[in-house]
C-alpha cells in the first residue's frame, strides 16, 4: 500500500485526496497537510489580509463580490456537477461550499490536518529487504503549538496553489509615491476607494474585475498595461494608459507614452510568484522562478524525482478538469499502469518543448500559460493512463465564454447555460 502525502486543502488538493481514496487496493488513506482551519483554498474568502492571528499569513486572495469568470458547467469536476437551480456564473461563496460538499461527498475531512504547515519536503533513500533502493519522501510538519513531526511517504503532491505570494514588479521611484501601494492580493472591496484616483497595473482577469468595481463606487481609474489597448466598452470612469514606467520627483506615475498622471492609489494586479518554502529545488534538480518551474515532464514531475507531483501550476485553463486529469495520471504513474521515461528522455522532452514555445515568441514568463494547448494536454493525459477524456463540450463552452467576454465583459455573466450532452450546450434564459 502506498503513502500518500497531499500539501494543501484546495481544489487541487481535495481532488487529489479523492482520487487516492478511490482505489483502496494500492494506495492507504492519504495524510492531507492544510495550514488554515478550513478546505478551499483560495476560495474560501477571509475579509482579513496579511496575517491571522497565529502571525500566519493570510492565503486566500479571493474578494468580496469576486464572481467566477468560467460558468459552473465548465468549472467542475467532471464527475461532480454544481447545483443545476444556480446561475452560471457563480458568487465565490458557492463555489467554496462546492468544495466543501466534495471534500463531505468522498469523505476527505477525516484525512485532513487543518492548522499545520508543512516545514520541508525532503527526498530519502530507503531500503527493504530483497528490493531494489528506492526513493521516499520525509515530511515534517508543525501544529498551531509549533510542536514538530516528521513522517514518510511513497509520494507527495504538491497542491499548495500560486495565488499566495504577490508579484510585484520593480518600478523605478516607487518610494517617492505618497500614496497607498497595494497588491490585489490584498483587495477586499471598492467602498474604501470611492472618491479616489486609482491607477491599476494589469489588465487580465482580476485587474479588469477590480478596475469595474472600483469605477461604480465613483473611483476615477487608470488601467495601466502593456497589451494591445483593449477595444470593448468600458465603464464610464475607466481609461487606458500604456504600461508604467517610473514614478518621477514629484511622485507622479509617468507611463510608457510619456505621460503622467497624479494618484491616490497605486494597485498591482501583476500575479503571482510560485513559492514552496517547504522544498530544495537545487535538490530536486529544479529551477523555480517567479513564474515558471523547470524541468517538469507534463508540468508535473520533476525528471530526477518521478514520486513528487505539482497539480495545477499551467495557467489559463479548466482549473478543476485540468487538475482531475492531472490527478489520474500522477496516481497511474505510482499504480505502475503508466511507465515514464528515463530522467534523461523526460529532461530531453521538457526542454525541446518549451523551446518550440520560445522560437514560437512565447515569453519566458508565459512558458506555463495552457490556454488552447489545454485540450490536448488533458487528452493526452487520459489516453496515457487510460481514463475517460473530457467531453468535448467543456472546450466548446470555454471557447463560447473567453469570446462573449471580449465582447461584453462587463455583461457576460448574465448570461446562463446547460449543458445537453457531451458535445452540445444551450443557452438559456
Amino acid at each position: 500500500m502506498l503513502r500518500v502525502a497531499v500539501v494543501g486543502a484546495g481544489a487541487a488538493g481535495l481532488c487529489a485526496a479523492r482520487h487516492v481514496l478511490s482505489r483502496p487496493g494500492c494506495f492507504a488513506p492519504p495524510v492531507v497537510f492544510e495550514l488554515s482551519d478550513s478546505v478551499g483554498g483560495t476560495w474560501c474568502y477571509d475579509e482579513r489580509a496579511g496575517t491571522y492571528d497565529s502571525g500566519r499569513p493570510v492565503h486566500s486572495s479571493m474578494y468580496r463580490d469576486l464572481r467566477t469568470n468560467l460558468p459552473k458547467e465548465v468549472m467542475m469536476f467532471p464527475d461532480f456537477p454544481f447545483d443545476p437551480q444556480l446561475s452560471s456564473f457563480l458568487p465565490h461563496q458557492e463555489v467554496q461550499r462546492y468544495l466543501e460538499r466534495y471534500c463531505q461527498s468522498h469523505g476527505i475531512r477525516p484525512h485532513i490536518r487543518f492548522n499545520t504547515t508543512v516545514e520541508s519536503v525532503k527526498p530519502i533513500v530507503v531500503t527493504a529487504e530483497g528490493e531494489e533502493e528506492r526513493t521516499a519522501w520525509e515530511v515534517t510538519s508543525s501544529d498551531l503549538s509549533g510542536r514538530q513531526k516528521t513522517e514518510t511517504f511513497d509520494s507527495v503532491f504538491v497542491c499548495s496553489g500560486h495565488y499566495s505570494d504577490p508579484h510585484i514588479p520593480h518600478i523605478p521611484g516607487i518610494e517617492k509615491f505618497t500614496g497607498t501601494v497595494l497588491h490585489s492580493h490584498s483587495y477586499r472591496f471598492a467602498e474604501p476607494f470611492s472618491g479616489q484616483s486609482v491607477v491599476v497595473l494589469g489588465a487580465k482577469a482580476s485587474g479588469l474585475d477590480i478596475s469595474i468595481e472600483l469605477a461604480k463606487v465613483g473611483a476615477q481609474v487608470t488601467l495601466s498595461h502593456r497589451r494591445p489597448r483593449l477595444t470593448f466598452p468600458l465603464p464610464s470612469g475607466i481609461r487606458q494608459a500604456t504600461s508604467v514606467e517610473a514614478v518621477d520627483d514629484k511622485g507622479r506615475i509617468r507611463f510608457q507614452d510619456g505621460s503622467v498622471t497624479e494618484a491616490d492609489v497605486l494597485m498591482f494586479c501583476t500575479g503571482y510568484n510560485f513559492r514552496f518554502p517547504f522544498l530544495d529545488a537545487a535538490q530536486l534538480g529544479l529551477e523555480i522562478q517567479d513564474h515558471m518551474i523547470s524541468p517538469l515532464y507534463r508540468f508535473m514531475v520533476p525528471p530526477a524525482f518521478p514520486s513528487l507531483f505539482f497539480i495545477g501550476i499551467c495557467k489559463i485553463i479548466c482549473p478543476f478538469p485540468n487538475f482531475n486529469c492531472q490527478v489520474q495520471f500522477a496516481l497511474a504513474v505510482l499504480a505502475g499502469s503508466v511507465t515514464l521515461p528515463t530522467r534523461a528522455q523526460m529532461e530531453d522532452e521538457v526542454r525541446r518543448e518549451l523551446q518550440v514555445k520560445l522560437e514560437r515568441g512565447v515569453q519566458h514568463r508565459h512558458l506555463l500559460i495552457l490556454d488552447q494547448d489545454q485540450w490536448e494536454y488533458c487528452n493526452m493525459l487520459s489516453r496515457s493512463a487510460g481514463f475517460s477524456p473530457l467531453p468535448p463540450v467543456i472546450r466548446s463552452l470555454f471557447e463560447e465564454v473567453h469570446q462573449q467576454r471580449q465582447i461584453h465583459p462587463g455583461n457576460y455573466r448574465k448570461l446562463n447555460y446547460r449543458l445537453i450532452s457531451d458535445t452540445q450546450w444551450e443557452l438559456i434564459d
